[in-house]
């Protein structure tokens, strides 16, 4: 079957995760400093735990009333976790988080990525995002796609689902409906859109149960069939578009 769409989880998929900056620590009393002026009343891992207790709190909350897999609102549960930050302009807390982010992990574009989308914008295949994200997350993979010379506009805001502005995520199978819906809006079927992530579980074997192909992102083992890194990807869609 042709394909005409190809739609990305982000983590562990189109960004490559590695580990923090060692002196993690030191930046974050740097960065809130910054921010508020004063030195921070949490370290990062007080701020961390305080936020996973609201986080579970949220969670429990949303399953209570059926969200199976519920997502949260990172920018909130860090102004409930740390309530200071909520004294920050709308700009300036959005900033602040993304260098949080980068307290947390480094990120960079899985090697081989650049020449599977250069290659799929060229046959003017259509592309989207399916990610259990926050808002930093479209940071981190603007910055990355433009240290490639490849725009973060080249995924299709009507084929891009964000799980924080859903308020739930994948494995939801919500997730894959929403996308045949607007593939449909736009004359594409699900068997002619390709899902292509690095799990088993949130990706690949719910998006097959609902028709969409499948490429199962791994450098090992699969027991998947169509499966393999970005280099093997590449060559599959040479003979399927």
């Amino acid at each position: 079957m042709k394909i005409r769409a190809v739609i990305f989880d982000i983590y562990k998929t189109l960004l490559e995760i590695g580990p923090p900056p060692p002196d993690a620590e030191a930046r974050w009393m740097e960065l809130c400093h910054g921010a508020l002026g004063a030195k921070p009343r949490l370290d990062l891992k007080e701020f961390a735990a305080a936020c996973q207790a609201v986080i579970a709190r949220e969670h429990a909350a949303a399953q209570q009333v059926g969200i199976a897999y519920p997502e949260i609102f990172w920018p909130a549960v860090a102004c409930e976790a740390w309530p200071d930050l909520a004294r920050l302009k709308p700009k300036q807390l959005e900033l602040f988080l993304i260098a949080h982010a980068g307290l947390q992990r480094s990120v960079r574009l899985m090697p081989g990525v650049t020449g599977v989308l250069r290659a799929l914008l060229r046959d003017k295949i259509l592309l989207g995002l399916a990610s259990n994200s926050q808002p930093y997350t479209l940071t981190e993979l603007d910055a990355s796609l433009a240290s490639a010379r490849l725009r973060f506009q080249i995924f299709k805001p009507e084929l891009s689902f964000f799980s924080f502005e859903a308020g739930f995520s994948k494995p939801d199978p919500h997730v894959f409906r929403w996308l045949a819906a607007r593939l449909r809006n736009i004359g594409i079927a699900v068997k002619e859109t390709l899902i292509v992530g690095d799990r088993l579980d949130n990706d690949i074997e719910p998006a097959h149960a609902q028709g969409f192909q499948t490429w199962h992102l791994t450098t090992g083992p699969s027991g998947w069939s169509t499966s393999g890194d970005w280099s093997a990807l590449g060559n599959y869609l040479q003979t399927h578009r």
